[in-house]
């Protein structure tokens, strides 16, 4: 079984969001059903082997006591850095021997290879850094295990926030509020489900058919392959939000009409939401802060274009330690850097960003900019 794949996974599904709607219109807590079930989930899926499943577990122990631990030495020493860029590296120290252990030699030495560790390091990480912001003081047991294991986003996100999950996760609807909550997810889904099973499925079946390693086949896979991880990946999270909102969590949107952006900068503000907000927050933001406080760089737009460059090469090595995927964050990097320069520094561009003629231009642009990025993506390019 496979998260939002399969008949049985499907009738598992049916099966507890009608529990949800049935609690839901009793106006009580959907609290303990979003957390049984999310536990029985992930127990059926991880557990295709033992192995699997022990190793889990144990990451999910020592993810509680390293928070449980922070949280306790936060309020006894207060803010120290050094302490929190040590918890920091132990929370993500599974996901980095993870990655280390992708490549043939060292694969059955990896433990922690099990589906959705990337998105659950960043939801350890992120309580961590918010703990030791002072936004947080504590995670309670339940509420960390209700927000690790949400089994809607457990997979492949979308990305949420403990504070903005944990007031969900404790919330009480009166029934028409769910009634409305339960319609919007029930349409997010049967969307999502259209994107992946239909439209998604056509993509990668012209995939296939583009195999010559000719200029234009290779501008017809750039193009087909950005549809296809469009309508996959769209349609996993509209099924994953549509899931979420029947079990009582708005969980984030993901995407926002991406292909509509009219620079890199709006690309990323569209695509994979969850994912460049939280990069966005918690690599490229502190980055820039802290080359400001210790005077890295000589002017902020010089901070910002290297910050871009750190932010989307950290990204590009998260996807994988192979080279497409790093290249890809390399490319980016350099596009979100040059786009910051372009529009802080050109005459032209702030005399006509706002003319249509220039927004068009600008559109056509980062289309095929875009397309670019996801041929590097895809090893198609490298392959050839």
């Amino acid at each position: 079984m496979s998260f939002f794949s399969g008949t049985p996974f499907f009738v598992l599904l049916t099966g507890i969001v009608l529990t949800a709607l049935v609690i839901g219109c009793m106006e009580r807590s959907l609290r303990w059903l979003d957390l049984l079930a999310s536990v029985g989930v992930v127990v059926v899926i991880l557990s295709k082997t033992p192995e699997t499943l022990i190793y889990f577990v144990i990451y999910f122990a020592l993810e509680l006591l390293l928070v449980q631990l922070y949280a306790r030495i936060r309020q006894i020493h207060g803010r120290s850095a050094w302490r929190y860029r040590l918890f920091v590296l132990l929370s993500i120290l599974p996901l980095v021997l993870c990655k280390l252990c992708e490549t043939k030699p060292l694969a059955e030495m990896n433990w922690f290879g099990f589906t959705g560790i990337s998105y659950l390091t960043f939801r350890v990480v992120q309580i961590i850094i918010e703990m030791y912001d002072g936004v947080i003081t504590e995670v309670g047991v339940l509420d960390f295990a209700g927000f690790l294991l949400f089994f809607p986003t457990f997979s492949c996100g979308p990305i949420d926030r403990s504070r903005r999950f944990t007031e969900d996760f404790h919330k009480v609807y009166q029934r028409a509020e769910y009634l409305e909550l339960f319609g919007r997810g029930l349409e997010k889904f049967m969307l999502g489900l259209a994107y992946k099973m239909v439209l998604a499925d056509l993509f990668y079946k012209l995939l296939q058919k583009l195999t010559l390693p000719t200029v234009p086949m290779m501008a017809g896979y750039a193009y087909v392959y950005g549809f296809y991880m469009f309508f996959d990946f769209a349609g996993y999270s509209l099924m994953a939000i549509g899931t979420g909102y029947m079990l009582g969590i708005c969980v984030p949107e993901n995407f926002n009409r991406p292909f509509l952006a009219t620079d890199m900068k709006d690309f990323w503000a569209r695509w994979h939401i969850s994912l460049s907000e939280w990069f966005r927050d918690f690599v490229f933001s502190r980055f820039v802060m802290l080359s400001m406080k210790h005077k890295w760089f000589k002017t902020r737009l010089s901070g910002a274009s290297v910050g871009f460059l750190v932010n989307m090469l950290v990204m590009g090595f998260w996807h994988g330690l192979t080279w497409h995927y790093i290249l890809y964050g390399l490319y980016h990097g350099v596009l979100l850097a040059g786009t910051e320069i372009y529009q802080k520094k050109s005459k032209f561009y702030k005399r006509n960003k706002k003319k249509r003629w220039y927004r068009i231009a600008s559109w056509a642009v980062t289309i095929n900019l875009v397309m670019l990025g996801f041929l590097i993506f895809s090893g198609h390019l490298i392959a050839v």
